[in-house]
């Protein structure tokens, strides 16, 4: 029996009423293994009013009973995270190591918000003229909402939501339907550790429930993580109705390794960046900028590298690299790299045949690796989101930091040197929101923020940190003034001289 995964409007399972719904398959087999509900505009509108109406409390809320509640969500969390990471495995494909990872990576949000009070602290100036003082507060917006992407089902959504309530705030949100069992299994964790009922929703579907989530006049802002394309609509969209916007978009990720640098560590580093979780991530490093004569080398070294990944099911403990998400992905990611030759660039590597013996009508693609590319090549001006890596020929330091700059994308980007020189000048003049140096995949740690520049972000706040929590609360300031109680009207004793 195929199952079936419903909305959570409420604090429980509200089974889908639209009568449509979409197929998630095991990307191992490329077998139909569950139903999920399709979203009508009334079911996101009943999930937002359950927000609106829990918000009128939860709003209200001390600190300590949010922390209280957050603290024991982390504990919940932490003991199912091997569950957590199989659901994970069996809608996206990944192996389980690389989904342990990403719950991890969520875990580090929700540290953050269980310590939420530090960074909701306000401000105080005394006496700034005579018995005048000035406040500054933060305070929750109302029902915030949350889409999110496939590549990590259950981390994304904890870059949002453990901030988001933590501040005040009640929350929709609306997860990938190629893997939506993950958020599921959040809610229900979030329910057993005390999570009042309506403050975290979940609504499953297509472009209906996005398009009311972004129209409907009681959601207050929008946080989005995906492609540049529909990043942009999300943020254009809700902006137009009034509502705060953080909307990160796609990548295309450079890895500018210098003469100088360790080629070992430069070549580890490029095949488990570009190769990892498929590449299905906006943080891959998609190409490698290689300076002077070190080309040749560096690709032989990523080629010797790839070919010994492992890639099967994601629960084979053996498997290094699971299949992709769907089909229509992995024929698409294919056709770069078939039309590479044609575009000026020498495949090296071609991955589009691979199969795994036992799982023929899995969405199964191997390593590819393209060398010499061309800057007008398809395979270098696209995100692909796949296990693709291109390698760009540059003569100089200069040359390269003008090609990266160049690129419309601007989410990450790394530099690999022995010279700090080097390094210290690349981190200031590249243009990009994330900057690794020796480090492939500079994501950041929790208190510090996620985002890119250019056309990887949209909206003025980075995710998660200090700007997520700027993002889910808004400022006031309150300016007081209380005569001194020795000037209260006569026939008024409150014990003070009348003297000063």
């Amino acid at each position: 029996m195929t199952k079936i995964v419903n909305h959570w409007i409420g604090g429980k399972t509200a089974e889908g009423a639209s009568g449509t719904y979409g197929p998630v398959t095991d990307p191992a087999t490329g077998e139909v293994t569950t139903k999920v509900a399709f979203a009508s505009v009334e079911e996101v509108d009943a999930a937002v009013a359950a927000a609106k109406d829990a918000f009128a409390t939860w709003g209200q809320s001390s600190l300590a009973q949010r922390t209280s509640i957050l603290f024991k969500f982390r504990a919940l969390l932490d003991e199912h995270r091997d569950e957590i990471a199989a659901l994970i495995t069996a809608e996206h494909g990944k192996v389980h190591s690389d989904a342990l990872g990403e719950v991890a990576r969520g875990l580090e949000i929700v540290d953050l918000a269980c310590g939420i009070s530090v960074q909701l602290k306000g401000e105080l100036s005394t006496q700034v003229a005579t018995s005048v003082d000035v406040a500054a507060i933060r305070q929750p917006l109302g029902v915030v909402a949350g889409i999110t992407p496939f590549n990590f089902p259950a981390m994304v959504p904890m870059w949002m939501f453990p901030l988001a309530v933590a501040c005040g705030n009640t929350f929709v949100l609306k997860p990938s339907e190629k893997d939506p069992s993950a958020a599921l299994k959040l809610a229900e964790l979030l329910a057993e550790a005390g999570l009042p009922d309506g403050v975290f929703n979940v609504v499953h579907g297509d472009k209906v429930a996005v398009d009311r989530l972004l129209e409907h006049p009681d959601v207050k802002a929008v946080s989005f993580v995906g492609s540049t394309p529909i990043a942009r609509y999300i943020h254009s969209t809700a902006s137009a109705h009034g509502k705060r916007v953080q909307a990160l978009g796609g990548a295309k990720n450079h890895m500018l390794v210098l003469p100088d640098a360790d080629l070992d560590a430069a070549a580890d580093a490029a095949v488990s960046a570009a190769y990892g979780s498929a590449g299905e991530r906006c943080m891959a490093i998609s190409a490698v900028v290689a300076v002077g004569s070190i080309g040749d080398e560096l690709v032989q070294k990523i080629r010797e590298r790839a070919e010994k990944i492992k890639i099967g099911p994601g629960t084979d403990p053996t498997s290094e690299m699971g299949p992709l998400i769907t089909a229509a992905h992995r024929d698409k990611v294919a056709s770069y790299v078939s039309g590479a030759a044609a575009e000026g660039a020498e495949v090296v590597l071609d991955g589009t045949g691979y199969t795994v013996e036992g799982h023929e009508d899995g969405h199964w693609i191997g390593i590819s690796l393209l060398d010499k590319v061309p800057t007008g090549a398809k395979a270098y001006q696209d995100e692909i989101f796949g296990p693709v890596l291109s390698v760009l020929r540059v003569d100089t330091y200069e040359d390269g930091v003008a090609l990266i700059n160049a690129s419309p994308y601007g989410n990450g980007t790394a530099i690999f040197t022995r010279d700090g020189g080097a390094a210290r000048r690349f981190q200031l003049e590249i243009e990009a929101g994330m900057v690794g140096v020796n480090v492939p995949i500079p994501v950041p740690v929790g208190y510090h923020s996620f985002g890119g520049w250019k056309d990887s972000l949209f909206g003025d706040h980075h995710i998660y940190g200090n700007d997520g929590t700027h993002f889910y609360t808004r400022g006031k300031v309150v300016t007081t003034r209380w005569p001194d109680p020795s000037d209260a009207p006569s026939g008024v004793d409150l014990g003070f001289p009348r003297n000063h």
